[in-house]
C-alpha cells in the first residue's frame, strides 16, 4: 500500500436548506460547528462540523447555476464527496491520473478552508466524487 492518501479529511453532504442541515448536525446530532463560508464565486455556502479525526462539510447552493444546485436537481440531498488529505497534491494528482482516474481539476485551486484542493471525476472513481486536499 502506498501513502498517497493520508486520511479522510471530511465528507461533503449536499443540502437544500443550510439552516435545516445546520440544525440537524448541531442540535440533533450534537456536532460542534466550525468554519462557515459563503463562496459566491462558486455559488455555494459551506458549513463545517468538527469531529475527532474528521469533519463533515454541508454544501448548499447559492444560485441555480452552481454545481451543488445541479447535483441536488439530479440526485437530491445526500453524500456529495469524500475528501482525502494528501501531503503533495501535485504528486497525488499525477500518480492517480497515471493510474487511470480522471481529474476534474488538472491544477489545484483554493478550497473553502484556504488549502489547495483538486477533484477526481466520479465516473472514474466508482461513482464517488473524490476531493484531494493539501494542508
Amino acid at each position: 500500500m502506498d501513502d498517497i492518501l493520508q486520511c479522510i479529511h471530511h465528507g461533503g453532504i449536499a443540502v437544500d436548506d443550510m439552516e435545516a442541515g445546520r440544525a440537524l448536525y448541531r442540535d440533533t446530532l450534537g456536532l460542534k460547528p466550525g468554519l462557515h463560508r459563503l463562496m459566491m464565486e462558486r455559488g455555494v455556502e459551506v458549513q463545517f462540523f468538527d469531529l475527532p479525526g474528521a469533519r463533515i462539510e454541508l454544501l448548499a447552493p447559492r444560485g441555480e447555476s452552481s454545481s451543488i444546485a445541479k447535483f441536488l436537481a439530479d440526485r437530491g440531498p445526500g453524500l456529495h464527496h469524500i475528501c482525502y488529505e494528501v501531503n503533495d497534491i501535485h504528486a497525488a494528482l499525477a500518480t492517480l491520473t497515471g493510474r487511470g482516474l480522471r481529474a476534474i481539476d488538472t491544477e489545484p485551486r483554493d478550497g473553502a478552508e484556504g488549502n489547495l484542493v483538486a477533484f477526481l471525476h466520479p465516473r472514474s472513481a466508482g461513482g464517488v466524487l473524490i476531493e484531494l486536499q493539501q494542508k
